[in-house]
């Protein structure tokens, strides 16, 4: 194989700058060389096309201190059976949560040797610890999570708006903010009525947070980033500020972008998360939102936890607010991407490019020369329906359970070796020190061409 130790040809890869038929050439774990389809001999995908692996770097792992809700183990292999390759964990519901170097060391340590894909984490920014920031950032983190409203856990307290500009002018980082407004939220009333519980926090909650963020990265001069945005209300805000220089991306999420209000049944707890799922209207825009460049990626916000918290066919009121789909992501959004016209090269800028640039991977989430040789091969035609015993988390609720759906994984490689969930674990843990000589600069930034105990987003 001309000296590679992998060659993987397919019709449809799905490059940088679009699909066709190509061969990947991996030597030392990274992609030593893009060759024509016939160029060189290797294995074969024939029309299935090859991605590079997704990046996810918004996953709630909860290990150490609440692993009964997930761990490491089991959240990375099903991250791996979904085609997602490399994750960035969030700092809570972890205890201690990652606002610290000793906890820091001791997230380290509950993952090393348990990880199925690559790993990196994010710094948690808290009221009483912003001191810890720089250290934090020296140490590896790829940026710092904060609240404007309650994360839901005692152990994680949000940021005022001077707190969130304090933390900004603290240390020159990427912040990754849960913005909704906790002046315009209501306390979701006892009813297991879907309807209740989303009339407690309405689009204005989130398109004044919004607002807040942006005001705090205009005045500091820092990146921010607005995570898992549902409220599409919010978006023009964010339009005015790019056009102003305010280096500000935007993620969406699966169940934003497939799910509407109107289905969810009575009692259909596994459908509550924070902030909620809106109308088909607001999809729509969404979507707008995803083909213009104005959201930048779809992660998972894979948020979990055991069934008994988010009683299953109860109380929308007092059930844990999280969707746990870091394995379905992938199909999830292909579905729902296809049916609306758009193709493979968006599914991978969406969620492997975006994702990767922004947290400041430069080795991840492309098919390029000297990137990481992870790789996913798709079977973009074949449909199949969600079935709960199959999913790999440690808890098998979903809000897809019985959806039919298209694209199934026929293949992963991890920096070009074959991995599979049941293999021993693989993964590595990452650092934002990590860059290597002949990787891109760049910040991510721009344009691509609680809340009550209800859970963290």
């Amino acid at each position: 194989m001309g000296g590679y130790d992998l060659v993987l040809r397919s019709r449809r890869v799905v490059l940088p700058d679009g699909e066709r038929p190509a061969a990947i050439c991996v030597r030392d774990g990274r992609i030593a060389q893009v060759a024509g389809y016939d160029a060189l001999p290797g294995t074969d995908l024939g029309d299935l096309a090859l991605l590079p692996g997704l990046v996810d770097t918004h996953v709630h792992v909860n290990e150490p201190g609440r692993t009964e809700w997930e761990g490491f183990a089991s959240a990375t292999r099903a991250a791996l059976a979904g085609g997602v390759t490399t994750i960035v964990d969030m700092p809570l519901n972890s205890v201690p949560p990652t606002v610290t170097l000793p906890a820091l060391r001791d997230k380290r340590d509950a993952a090393r040797g348990r990880c199925h894909v690559d790993v990196g984490f994010w710094g948690g920014a808290v009221p009483e610890h912003l001191a810890e920031l720089p250290a934090l950032h020296a140490a590896g983190v790829f940026g710092f999570k904060a609240f404007l409203v309650d994360s839901g856990v005692p152990e994680f307290p949000p940021l005022s708006p001077a707190g969130l500009h304090e933390a900004l002018a603290a240390v020159d980082a990427l912040f990754v903010v849960h913005a909704e407004d906790p002046t315009r939220i209501g306390v979701a009333p006892p009813s297991t009525r879907y309807a209740d519980f989303l009339g407690s926090r309405p689009p204005v909650a989130e398109r004044r947070a919004v607002e807040v963020v942006l005001d705090a990265a205009r005045r500091t001069g820092r990146r921010v980033h607005i995570l898992h945005l549902s409220a599409a209300d919010a978006l023009p805000a964010v339009a005015a500020a790019r056009s102003d220089g305010v280096r500000v991306t935007v993620e969406t999420c699966p169940h934003y972008l497939t799910l509407d209000a109107a289905e969810i049944p009575d009692g259909a707890t596994e459908f509550k998360c924070c902030p909620p799922i809106r109308d088909a209207e607001n999809r729509a825009a969404l979507w707008a939102g995803l083909a213009d460049g104005l959201v930048d990626c779809v992660v998972s916000d894979h948020s979990p936890c055991p069934p008994a918290l988010k009683r299953l066919g109860g109380d929308f009121g007092a059930a844990w607010g999280g969707i746990a789909s870091v394995q379905l992501g992938l199909p999830v959004v292909w579905t729902e991407a296809r049916r609306r016209g758009h193709g493979l090269a968006d599914l991978a800028r969406w969620m492997a490019r975006r994702p990767a640039e922004i947290a400041g991977l430069p080795g991840k989430g492309v098919l390029r020369v000297g990137a990481d040789a992870d790789l996913v091969a798709l079977d973009p035609d074949a449909e199949w329906t969600v079935e709960p015993a199959r999913l790999l988390h440690r808890h098998p609720v979903t809000p897809y359970a019985g959806r039919r759906l298209t694209g199934v994984v026929r293949g992963t490689w991890l920096r070009g070796a074959p991995v599979a969930a049941t293999d021993p674990p693989r993964g590595r843990l990452l650092s934002r020190q990590d860059r290597r000589p002949g990787d891109p600069a760049g910040d991510g930034s721009g344009p691509a061409g609680r809340r009550a105990g209800e859970g963290p987003g």
